[in-house]
């Protein structure tokens, strides 16, 4: 350890290039990550908010933004099952929105049943009751320049409908490059031109001591030209959809290995620099009958320090651009273990870029050091 250490100070410069590499690497990772990880949690959110336990789909539906209206008799028919406790609808489609000052845009409207979980921001939820009306519409304050009221409440149109924007929510920004508003489901059907009985999703709960899967299998033999699945698995199917489909996520996934991929060559170059500029050192080591094991500790030693050290510089800079990231990218999101997470690539990469130095410290003649 002394003597790897004194090998990396000897040459100050050196080190920093190494530590700034690593820190980069350790950067880009760290901030790739978090926007793969957010754009997976916005991908699949609104269905994460419900408390149902299962979603009936049109056939084919990838993702919450892209359903199809059901049939009415699929809510009927579906109640009828043994075991479901009870049913609610969801509906989601763009509408075209007017502000106050006349400008249009397009936003994504979504409406529910007031039971159809706690944390889905609809305004006839219990926990809103008395404090804003029924016929409420609600934004999210990351998207206050794009809905442009210029207080609250402000009425406004949607699909030259009237409408009253009366609360502004969080956590539920937009990632489709439009605006969602939310909105009770009576109200929805009427902005969208939908039919009393249409819904787009049919949610259910399982009453207590009633297995879901056995629910399920009923709900998908009683109802074969519909699509039935648990919250977590419509939840996986939309996260896939928007990742893979789109690739979207393949491209913020690249950019991150691109990081890992460039700190991996910047490092490599700069420790075998340093190992080749002291290799009488450890042609000396092995005059003096120092095992290859020992060499190889010596610069592996070396790698890892360099890693560590960048690493802790890379993830305190990370976070500070992380949290001013959001009021930009509001959904954005670095989960507590994606830092420590992080850090075991980048102390891998730093040993993946030690294996040259060692080969050429392990190689070198015990002679040379006569010879030097």
């Amino acid at each position: 350890m002394k003597l790897a250490w004194q090998n990396i100070i000897h040459d100050r410069s050196r080190f920093s290039v190494t530590v700034l590499g690593v820190s980069f690497a350790v950067f880009l990772m760290v901030f790739q990550g978090s926007l793969l990880v957010g754009f997976l949690r916005a991908a699949s959110r609104l269905i994460d908010a419900s408390d149902s336990d299962i979603w009936i789909t049109a056939r084919g539906v990838q993702a919450f933004e892209f359903g199809t209206t059901l049939e009415s008799r699929v809510r009927e028919m579906a109640a009828g099952v043994p075991g479901v406790m009870q049913t609610d609808r969801v509906c989601m489609a763009f509408a075209v929105y007017r502000t106050p000052k006349g400008k249009q845009q397009v936003v994504a409207l979504v409406g529910a049943d007031p039971n159809v979980g706690k944390r889905f921001p609809v305004p006839d939820v219990p926990e809103l009751a008395g404090e804003i009306s029924p016929d409420a519409v609600l934004y999210d304050v990351s998207d206050r320049d794009l809905i442009a009221v210029p207080a609250l409440p402000t009425e406004v149109e949607i699909n030259r409908h009237r409408a009253s924007i009366e609360r502004q929510i969080q956590g539920y920004g937009a990632f489709l490059g439009v605006p969602f508003l939310f909105t009770s489901y009576r109200n929805a059907i009427r902005y969208l031109g939908f039919g009393p009985d249409d819904a787009m999703y049919v949610v259910l709960r399982v009453s207590k001591g009633s297995s879901v899967a056995d629910v399920k299998q009923s709900l998908q033999e009683r109802l074969p030209e519909v699509d039935v699945l648990t919250r977590d698995e419509f939840a996986h199917k939309s996260r896939m959809y928007w990742t893979i489909k789109t690739g979207a996520g393949g491209a913020i996934l690249t950019a991150a290995v691109l990081g890992f991929l460039i700190g991996l060559v910047v490092v490599s170059q700069t420790i075998y620099a340093n190992t080749m500029e002291n290799i009488e050192e450890y042609a000396t080591l092995k005059a003096l009958g120092a095992p290859r094991s020992l060499v190889a500790r010596v610069v592996l030693t070396q790698a890892l320090l360099c890693g560590t050290v960048g690493s802790i510089l890379g993830l305190i800079a990370v976070i500070p651009v992380i949290n001013h990231a959001t009021s930009l990218i509001p959904w954005i999101y670095m989960p507590w273990w994606l830092p420590a997470v992080m850090v075991v690539p980048s102390l891998t990469m730093c040993s993946l870029a030690s294996i040259a130095s060692v080969r050429s410290a392990l190689t070198v003649e015990p002679g040379r050091v006569f010879r030097a």
